[in-house]
């Protein structure tokens, strides 16, 4: 299959768009700031209310007669540039797959190396997350603002959290219960290919967490950067993952001086009083404002203080200064953190709220990426990460799906893999608002790798945004159904493979999007039922209307986003490691039975929070040899302050069965 690298099929037609587009913008852009002027977030109101001038309402009384005006005169151009524009959709095709050709601005795929399918398996890991990338006046109805600049800074906070070094410590701790106070993907570098984990035993009186430096620019800037890595060396994605057990006992307990001497560097405190300004960028609006703990940011120079690493006994012993190494590559002992410990004993995999995104992401899928200027400013951070990036995906105009479409269908997908096929289909059932968008599913084919004899290792990922509004369970019934009929033609489609002579060896199936339904609402329960479920595995999930106890809600509730106890990914964290935090900040389950205050609904409903952002995975139609479990799965907080969504993210097990040698 064609992987479309520009959006139409020769360059007449693209400059022909663009001059269409060019008519449009300015009529476009007019209307935009014009309701945006009228729309305040809370943020802004908090602004005006301490403005004894009434600056604000001034610059409105002037400036709306001026954008009218200017708007007027911009209509009939843009009517012309409308009438070119909406015939050229016939011939646009369905998504844009860029490619990253310069390679040196790529801070992660130049780690990776072709798996082989030796030794035991390998993991891989999947993030999603709902961004709320509209144009400005419609984003303004979920309370954030500042498209441009919010798609910028998620794009500079993702690739930030994902590219920082992997070093794990497991924690042997008796002493915290709650849900998740740890992050395994605070501590982070190049994953090993093949899972040999390395154990040293160290008695401290606190648990650690990792300092990082963010890169600004993808590449390094500094001389002391560049000496940095050279002194380390060049990870890849064979090396072993270092490991660092700490004992919980209190006569294994050491000082805060000797726990700086065992990782051989000083006290975070001291490195943060030599760290320079963050970028003057990241102040444009407050949701990129830096603040102390605001480590998600990529300016910050200090990893959440309240991100921890998992509880697990690693076995296996390491050579101390191989150890003191791996903790020098950018990283300290950090001054205060919280002890996880797996409260859930029965669980077979690690779960957490974690204030960054997962070390080594391996694909980002992402929903409401709506403006076109927004996402090529998110396509361009990204770039430094992720090599390979499928975005514009969707259809505009009457073109492929029953209603006029205003805007695509807001999914873009990221991988440090090489895409080998991908199709796009329109939900032609959409309604109300939700019709206005052609949202659909986007299906993904990956090569993860190849084996010695050379079949291809390959992946399915499929990225979707169901209807929004809500009692449309019958319409996202029948978009599961098309989700689940569409994927299983593009497998068989792709497929080059027979079972009497495979050609390609597939590891995993997954499913990731904003299915705008909830497994504890009484309203959802036809979807709570779908077959899906019976298909694919959801991590959070015990059954229909019952999640894990762990499991949080995915839905922020937009009139908290810029309290102080949320506004940073430390202090979000904090709030969601708490019952009282989830209760105040996020959106919890309807009910037919109450009709009292929101309040009064959330202290008598059962789970933590609306989860509407799921992944899913399957173990039918994979390679029969080979077992896939999760790993991991985390609650991310790091956009906080940027989008109404918590991002969710997954690790996956690959295990082979095979030995070492």
């Amino acid at each position: 299959m064609v992987l479309y690298t520009s959006p139409f099929p020769n360059s007449f037609l693209s400059v022909l768009h663009s001059f269409s587009w060019g008519l449009i913008f300015p009529c476009y852009w007019l209307a935009d700031r014009l309701v945006a002027s009228f729309v305040p977030t809370t943020y802004e109101k908090r602004q005006r209310a301490d403005d004894p001038c009434y600056f604000h309402a001034l610059c409105i009384i002037i400036t709306t007669p001026i954008y009218l005006a200017l708007l007027v005169a911009s209509l009939p151009f843009a009517l012309i540039g409308f009438l070119l524009w909406s015939p050229l959709q016939s011939a646009r095709r369905p998504y844009i797959y860029s490619r990253l050709e310069d390679k040196s601005h790529a801070n992660g795929a130049a780690l990776l190396t072709e798996w082989k399918a030796a030794g035991t398996g390998k993991s891989f890991c999947f993030g999603s997350a709902n961004v709320c990338l509209l144009p400005d006046s419609l984003a303004r109805f979920n309370n954030v603002f500042n498209t441009q600049a919010r798609a910028k800074e998620i794009g500079r906070r993702i690739r930030n959290g994902a590219s920082r070094p992997q070093i794990k410590i497991y924690i042997d701790s008796p002493t915290n219960t709650s849900i998740s106070a740890a992050s395994f993907s605070s501590l982070v570098s190049p994953q090993g290919g093949d899972n040999t984990n390395r154990t040293v035993s160290v008695g401290m009186k606190r648990t650690t967490s990792m300092e990082y430096k963010g890169d600004n620019s993808g590449s390094n800037n500094t001389e002391d950067a560049r000496e940095d890595k050279a002194g380390v060396g060049e990870p890849n994605e064979e090396e072993n993952s270092c490991i660092v057990r700490i004992n919980g006992e209190e006569n294994g307990l050491m000082s805060d001086a000797e726990a700086d001497t065992v990782n051989g560097q000083p006290n975070a405190s001291s490195l943060a009083e030599q760290a320079p300004d963050g970028d003057a960028e990241n102040s444009k609006t407050p949701n990129h404002k830096q603040k102390e703990g605001d480590s998600g940011s990529l300016d910050s120079y200090t990893a959440s203080r309240e991100s921890l690493v998992k509880v697990r006994i690693g076995d296996g012993t390491v050579d101390q200064s191989t150890v003191n190494n791996k903790l020098l590559y950018k990283a300290s002992i950090m001054k205060k953190t919280s002890v996880r410990k797996k409260k859930h004993t029965d669980e077979t995999f690690d779960h957490e709220i974690s204030a960054f995104f997962p070390a080594n992401l391996d694909f980002l899928c992402l929903q409401e990426v709506f403006d076109k200027r927004a996402a090529e400013k998110l396509k361009e951070q990204l770039h430094h990460y992720f090599e390979y990036i499928v975005y514009d995906v969707g259809v505009y105009s009457c073109h492929g799906c029953c209603s006029f479409k205003f805007v695509n269908s807001g999914l873009l997908f990221a991988s440090r893999y090489p895409v080998m096929d991908a199709a796009y289909h329109c939900y032609p059932n959409g309604r109300g608002t939700d019709s206005l968008a052609s949202k659909g599913a986007l299906f993904l084919k990956v090569q993860v790798g190849s084996t010695p004899q050379d079949q291809r290792i390959v992946g399915y990922i499929s990225c979707t945004h169901l209807q929004a509004l809500a009692g449309d369970t019958t319409v996202r019934c029948e978009q599961l159904d098309m989700l689940q009929d569409w994927l299983s033609e593009f497998r068989k489609s792709t497929s080059s493979s027979s079972t009497a002579n495979p050609e390609e060896l597939v590891a995993f199936d997954v499913i990731c999007g904003d299915l705008n339904f909830d497994n504890c609402s009484s309203e959802d329960k036809l979807e709570q039922q779908h077959s899906l479920f019976t298909h694919y595995k959801d991590p959070c999930r015990i059954g229909p209307g019952e999640d894990k106890p762990w499991a949080i809600g995915t839905l922020l509730d937009p009139e908290g986003l810029y309290d102080e106890e949320v506004c940073t990914p430390d202090n979000l964290q904090k709030a969601l490691e708490s019952e009282e935090g989830r209760k105040g900040y996020l959106v919890y389950p309807t009910s037919k039975n109450h009709s009292s205050s929101q309040k009064g609904r959330k202290a008598s409903l059962k789970g933590n929070g609306r989860r509407i952002d799921y992944m899913l995975y399957t173990e039918e139609g994979l390679y029969l040899e080979w077992k896939v479990e999760v790993e991991e799965f985390s609650f991310i907080t790091q956009l906080a302050g940027l989008t109404d969504h918590l991002p969710v993210a997954m690790r996956l097990m690959v295990s082979t069965g095979e030995d070492d040698s």
